[in-house]
């Protein structure tokens, strides 16, 4: 147990320490290279030009946690014979590099869809696919969906300094304890692999949290979104058939990933009803997400952080709680917790009608 623990602790302080080196030579560096322009200041929330460079460092961290893996467990599976990581090193590389060309060039809405559509469709081709209808081709739709989704919800997210950092914070933390209450304290790639990108992401934070000194840049979200959509798939969406020997209603893992997203699901759900209502698209960029609205009503950034920091905090509490009820088999209060994110829903969409964005 000791030495699991010390392994996983050593893959989240590496990724931490190789993020953070990263990030300030990326600084130093940098002072041009992945400026946003000036007058890009309609989708961020901050006016100051700063390096959108930061998820660099989760794509590094990404590889050289696969390669300190099989380094270190030389005994274990060739990690890249693995057809999942394989899926998720080429669709990663491509949502990556993507990102990094709309950081430079602003790519079209369009070609960043089918980019996205694709990385989908490559989960399906690796045998990454939520088990929910237990039908392929509509768990391959679901898969694609899914994928998207995240991928632009956090992108979305990614408005105001360290937001969209925390919010993947926690969800990279439920994931991880949700694999070792089910499979308790195994360890294995995927567990080390979350402990490294946690690890970047901690890097990260330390340099992007209010009042920042880099953002995340699209390379990064677009990145992190991947990575967060594929391990939520292996984690919480097929909880169900996780466990050995026990296979659990597939239901239960919408309402895990409901709950375990709620920072994420309610700020995206909140931009669309109010854009739609407007006759706006809710795919253009504005300072109208529940991170601005709150600003609106009088809190500083640090306080809207902070905030969103106990949102994830409790989401994640609350999915374990889920996830310890269903290695039980006690299914029936996994229900209650379905209030949490429509109570947050209720709370922040109610303080944007109250608060209305300024001069939209």
């Amino acid at each position: 147990m000791l030495f699991k623990l010390l392994q996983l602790s050593g893959f989240i302080a590496g990724g931490a320490i190789c993020a953070y080196a990263i990030n300030v030579l990326l600084l130093r560096f940098s002072r041009s290279l992945g400026i946003r322009n000036k007058n890009n200041v309609v989708v961020r929330w901050s006016n100051e030009s700063k390096p959108s460079l930061g998820g660099v460092s989760f794509f590094v961290v990404f590889i050289f946690s696969a390669f300190a893996y099989s380094i270190i467990f030389r005994d274990a599976p060739n990690i890249f014979q693995n057809i999942e990581y394989i899926g998720l090193f080429l669709s990663g590389s491509l949502a990556f590099a993507m990102g990094l060309a709309d950081d430079a060039y602003d790519t079209r809405p369009l070609i960043k869809l089918l980019v996205q559509i694709f990385c989908g469709v490559v989960f399906v081709w690796t045998d990454t696919l939520i088990d929910f209808f237990h039908v392929w081709s509509f768990d391959a739709i679901l898969t694609i969906l899914w994928v998207v989704i995240i991928m632009n919800s956090l992108n979305m997210l990614d408005n105001m300094d360290g937001i969209t950092g925390i919010t993947t914070f926690w969800i990279i933390l439920s994931c991880i304890f949700s694999g070792w209450i089910l499979l308790p304290f195994n360890i294995n790639i995927w567990i080390l692999i979350l402990a490294a990108i946690l690890g970047s992401v901690i890097g990260f934070l330390i340099m992007n949290k209010p009042p920042s000194k880099l953002f995340m840049g699209d390379a990064g979200s677009q990145f992190i979104g991947l990575f967060i959509s594929f391990v939520s798939i292996k984690f919480l969406w097929n909880i169900g058939s996780i466990h050995p020997g026990t296979i659990h209603p597939s239901w239960l893992g919408a309402c895990v990933v409901l709950v375990a997203f709620t920072p994420a699901a309610v700020d995206t759900l909140t931009v669309v009803i109010n854009r739609l209502k407007k006759g706006q698209s809710p795919m253009v960029g504005g300072k109208d997400h529940t991170t601005h609205h709150l600003v609106y009503a009088g809190l500083s950034e640090k306080k809207v952080w902070f905030v969103f920091l106990i949102i994830g905090l409790i989401s994640t509490l609350f999915t374990l709680a889920m996830v310890n009820l269903i290695s039980l088999e006690s299914y029936l209060p996994i229900a209650f917790f379905i209030f949490y994110p429509i109570l947050i829903f209720w709370a922040l969409y109610k303080n944007t009608i109250k608060y209305p964005a300024p001069n939209l």
